[in-house]
């Protein structure tokens, strides 16, 4: 028997920080290639610390809905985990390259592959495409448009910044968009001026962040100038500076992530057949 649990950071604040991550497990549950699917959070139940004891599978594979390599995939999660043996040296990673270790949950005795994180996954570069895709209701978005990539910053988490640009130059290696940037919160560039980065009419803005919430839906918005305030909303397109800004919210709202995790756990050694083909079969976005 196999098991995927899916690891999140949830919120005691902000009640919609968990729909997402149930939804991607809904998403593979229904796939059924997995004997168990699971979610835990660090802020909301069930918590990391019990979750693996809910598990009838001998072999586990769990995969974190988190955007970087840093302190939660690094410290916490193992840790909460029990995976004794872990070292951030087995990922041999250089901020965006964790792939995969393989432990044992002492305390259970299951055999753990522990994955790195959604956000630096080569797929995601996908999952900001199709968000995209998704905001405009046009799969061949690109021509005419341009995109920006939006995170934090290093002032907050270096490792986030990495897997904003590297994201973006996979994505501006495909030459589909006119033009392709990095934006950030809190370095420069910044998401605030964002009309002075680009010169296409029509800039399609994807913040790099796993689920709305005060960033994504208060300060993004108010700073792009797309509402003097957040709780009146705002249009999308929204004019902005005589260009047409379409905001596409938090990139881990978006249906095409539970491929994502889903590649994690198969690079792990997961058996998952065809279940990849089939959630981005069905999580398209269809045409006119």
């Amino acid at each position: 028997m196999q098991a995927l649990v899916i690891v999140a950071h949830g919120s005691h604040l902000n009640p919609d920080s968990s729909t997402p991550t149930y939804g991607h497990a809904d998403t593979i549950r229904e796939a059924g290639v997995f004997d168990e699917v699971r979610t835990a959070f660090w802020k909301e139940e069930p918590h990391f610390r019990e979750v693996l004891r809910t598990l009838r599978s001998e072999e586990v594979y769990v995969v974190p809905l988190f955007i970087s390599e840093g302190y939660f995939t690094e410290q916490v999660i193992p840790r909460e985990l029990r995976l004794d043996d872990w070292d951030v040296d087995d990922w041999d990673s250089d901020g965006t390259s964790a792939d995969s270790a393989t432990l044992t949950a002492t305390d259970v005795g299951k055999r753990v592959h522990y994955c790195g994180p959604v956000g630096t996954h080569d797929a995601m570069s996908d999952v900001i495409v199709r968000r995209a895709e998704t905001v405009t209701g046009d799969p061949e978005v690109g021509e005419g448009f341009g995109l920006a990539v939006v995170g934090h910053g290093t002032e907050r988490n270096e490792n986030s910044a990495k897997a904003i640009r590297y994201h973006t130059e996979r994505i501006r290696e495909r030459d589909r968009f006119d033009e392709v940037r990095a934006l950030y919160m809190d370095e420069e560039p910044e998401v605030d001026d964002v009309t002075d980065h680009f010169t296409t009419d029509d800039i399609v803005v994807v913040p790099l962040f796993i689920a709305d919430g005060y960033h994504t839906q208060e300060d993004i918005p108010e700073d792009m100038g797309l509402t003097d305030d957040y709780r009146t909303g705002w249009e999308t397109p929204a004019e902005v500076d005589g260009h047409r800004v379409w905001y596409a919210g938090a990139v881990g709202t978006e249906e095409l992530m539970a491929d994502v995790v889903l590649e994690r756990a198969r690079d792990a050694g997961a058996e998952v057949g065809d279940a990849v083909e089939q959630v981005r079969e069905r999580t398209r976005v269809a045409g006119d």
